[in-house]
């Protein structure tokens, strides 16, 4: 395609706007989209039975957003109506507060990854760093963001972040690989935009979503200009291709019945994005070739990301449910070490949840008017959700027993001959149907070792940066000289002067004791 018709290609996506679930649905259908899943091309996403689940779960947004617009929706500043909070940029903490709380509602509505996240972190990030840009180099960037904001908030449409690189050798700068597409970078630079090549691994809801903003992964040096690039792109353009990621158990979803799958109508949703050369118009670019702001824009970026995974108690809420209902089909919900075991689960959601609404309401303005989340407590955040649902989802494995994972099908259920015999024997409580019972524990399963444990674990291991990352921001944070000198002040040491240690101190004080705004 050459750069007239990509150009006219990009300005023919102005849509009427999305409202409802079914809106959103059909919105997604007759794109000319390149998919690959399990070695076969895909015609149509929408009707796939493994995609569509998680399709489903993004439905949700919007349907959220109507039924309790205070918690999914909030007054743009820009269009001067009411926007799914999804697209909206944050500018107090009550504002990131509610963002917790609409991701925790829906994490209970779905009990899996509702894919919106990325997007929304990505341009609360976007809209101080391109305003920082503006600031030190007198680029337009900002304006440029600013009116494709407004675009998507009129459209309501999906945004995805795609920031995770392939990476290739750890050991080297994207610059030096042996192959300059393991990550993602320009290629050719012209007056109408740039083109871009490489790869994105894993990226959540990509292909349910209507706009990609393409960031870079770490921090660059000066030889990595060309892997500087910041830009939004149709989930549709010319040059993409997308190859589907498995999930555990995820055929299951393709099965006749509704019982095996656990969670029949919400799923996750991963892929692997491939660019080949693909266009992006200049005015759709938010930072090219600026190597010293892709620091900024990652260490935001996850400061938002990791406070976000306050979506995890959400679906927390579901387990502990699961689990105690199936101590009460089993006759057992009496036992104190059945409720120990569900208080345990509840106060290690619960201090999930405690850490990212925590790290919302101590968040601080930036010039750009945007809010941003406390660092330390946003990581801490984030570090409990890779450890705190495996715990979770061990105990809910407790209380399940053996039969999760030993269930025959639900053909068997339903056969003639064995259905009889596995409604006598797999009963529980006399007043409880089996097929109840059967469900119960299906749902157990998926939330624990099949499709919906991608989000819940392994994803709470490794979404918005693996386990080290928190540890090296929380290290970074920790002023630690300023708490020595404050043992030693108590301990009767002779201590450093106040001017030592005056920028802990301020910045402690500006962190702790910031006055909240509403």
């Amino acid at each position: 395609m050459d750069q007239d018709s990509a150009a006219a290609a990009f300005a023919a996506l102005s849509r009427e706007p999305i409202r409802t679930g079914t809106d959103y649905i059909d919105s997604l259908r007759g794109r000319k989209l390149r998919v690959y899943l399990m070695g076969d091309a895909v015609v149509e996403p929408v009707d796939h039975p493994i995609i569509r689940p998680s399709i489903n779960a993004v439905a949700e947004t919007y349907d959220l957003a109507i039924e309790n617009p205070e918690v999914a929706s909030v007054m743009s500043p820009l269009t001067g109506e009411r926007i799914n909070r999804f697209l909206h940029i944050a500018t107090s903490p009550t504002e990131l507060v509610m963002q917790n709380k609409m991701q925790r509602r829906l994490g209970q509505l779905t009990g899996t990854c509702f894919q919106r996240c990325v997007g929304m972190d990505a341009l609360n990030a976007l809209h101080s760093v391109t305003y920082d840009l503006d600031q030190k180099y007198g680029t337009g960037y900002h304006s440029r963001f600013n009116a494709f904001l407004g675009r998507i908030q009129r459209e309501n449409v999906v945004i995805g972040g795609a920031m995770t690189d392939v990476k290739g050798d750890r050991g080297k700068s994207p610059s030096e690989q042996a192959d300059p597409d393991l990550f993602v970078r320009v290629t050719k630079r012209t007056k109408q935009g740039v083109y871009i090549s490489g790869a994105k691994a894993h990226q959540t809801g990509c292909l349910n979503s209507h706009w990609l903003i393409v960031m870079p992964t770490m921090r660059l040096d000066v030889g990595d200009k060309d892997y500087a690039i910041v830009g939004a792109v149709p989930v549709d353009a010319e040059g993409i291709t997308y190859i589907y990621g498995r999930q555990s158990c995820d055929t299951r979803s393709a099965e006749d019945g509704s019982i095996d799958a656990g969670n029949a109508r919400f799923s996750g949703q991963e892929a692997m994005i491939v660019f080949e050369d693909v266009f992006v118009p200049l005015e759709h670019v938010f930072m090219d070739g600026e190597v010293e702001f892709a620091s900024s824009l990652v260490e935001r970026f996850t400061c938002y990301h990791r406070r976000s995974y306050v979506c995890k108690t959400g679906v927390g809420d579901v387990l502990i449910g699961a689990a105690a209902t199936i101590a009460d089909y089993n006759g057992v919900e009496r036992a104190s070490h059945i409720r120990d075991k569900l208080v345990e689960m509840t106060h290690l959601n619960e201090t999930i949840y405690g850490a990212g609404i925590a790290a919302s309401h101590q968040g601080t303005g930036m010039k750009s008017g945007a809010c941003l989340p406390d660092e330390m407590l946003a990581n801490v955040c984030k570090h409990h959700v890779t450890r705190l649902p495996y715990e979770i989802g061990r105990l809910a494995q407790d209380l399940a027993g053996g039969l999760m994972v030993t269930l025959p099908s639900e053909r068997e259920l339903r056969h003639e001959t064995i259905g009889p015999i596995i409604e006598k024997y797999l009963k529980g409580r006399p007043e409880i149907a089996t097929e109840d019972r059967i469900r119960i524990l299906r749902l157990l399963e998926n939330m624990t070792l099949g499709r919906n444990a991608v989000g819940y674990l392994t994803e709470s291991m490794h979404g918005a940066g693996s386990p080290q990352a928190q540890r090296i921001q929380i290290a970074r944070s920790m002023q630690i000289e300023f708490k020595k000198e404050l043992a030693k002040s108590l301990a009767g040491i002779s201590s450093a002067s106040l001017a030592e240690i005056e920028n802990d101190l301020s910045t402690y004080m500006a962190r702790v004791f910031a006055p909240v705004r509403n």
